[in-house]
């Protein structure tokens, strides 16, 4: 007879995408729920190209500039932009999907009539600039929701990627005794188990 693990020991993507949907509500919860249902292996690349070059360039630089690699791997590190583009081409509704994509025509539009040249051109200033204009609702014809959407697709997956979970975060599978008043300043990180 084997030995049993104990369930809460055992870290998985899979234990981790579930316990994010709490975090998220339900804009990702129904995508999100698809996949587990599904119990899809573990892994960020999609099964199939979705995106052209030019969308996952543009994923790519809106992850980096959600998460930027500062002390910790960033985003694209951490291989966040794969996980978007899994997650759109696999387990978004067609309504989903379709909002989705046409909010990174929105902003690449904008970054053309505006500065002349691709999202990815511009410089990060620049990026951030238009970002947040997303983010405010300031970006014409392109809704506040889509900077929010985007924002928890790549929190999403830096934080069950092993990079958020190992390194961002110091991973204790079994964690140590309970120092309540152990000071913040000296480990400077969020624990996970």
């Amino acid at each position: 007879m084997g030995l049993k693990r104990n369930p809460m020991t055992v870290f998985t993507r899979r234990t981790m995408l579930a316990a994010t949907t709490t975090l998220f509500g339900m804009e990702l919860a129904a995508p999100l729920a698809k996949a587990l249902a599904a119990e899809a292996a573990p892994g960020f690349p999609a099964a199939h190209a979705f995106f052209t070059a030019e969308q996952r360039s543009q994923v790519a630089a809106i992850s980096e500039r959600i998460l930027p690699t500062t002390d910790t791997p960033g985003a694209i590190a951490a291989g966040v932009p794969g996980f978007i583009e899994m997650m759109v081409s696999e387990w978004y509704e067609d309504a989903e999907r379709d909002d989705f994509m046409t909010g990174l025509g929105q902003v690449e539009g904008y970054c053309w009539v505006q500065y002349e040249k691709s999202f990815v051109a511009l410089s990060a200033e620049e990026q951030e600039m238009v970002l947040t204009l997303a983010m405010q609702g300031r970006l014409p014809g392109l809704g506040s929701d889509f900077f929010g959407h985007c924002r928890q697709l790549v929190v999403l997956g830096y934080y069950t990627s092993e990079i958020g979970c190992k390194q961002e975060r110091v991973y204790l599978p079994v964690p140590g005794h309970y120092d309540g008043k152990y000071p913040y300043a000296d480990v400077r990180r969020v624990f996970s188990s």
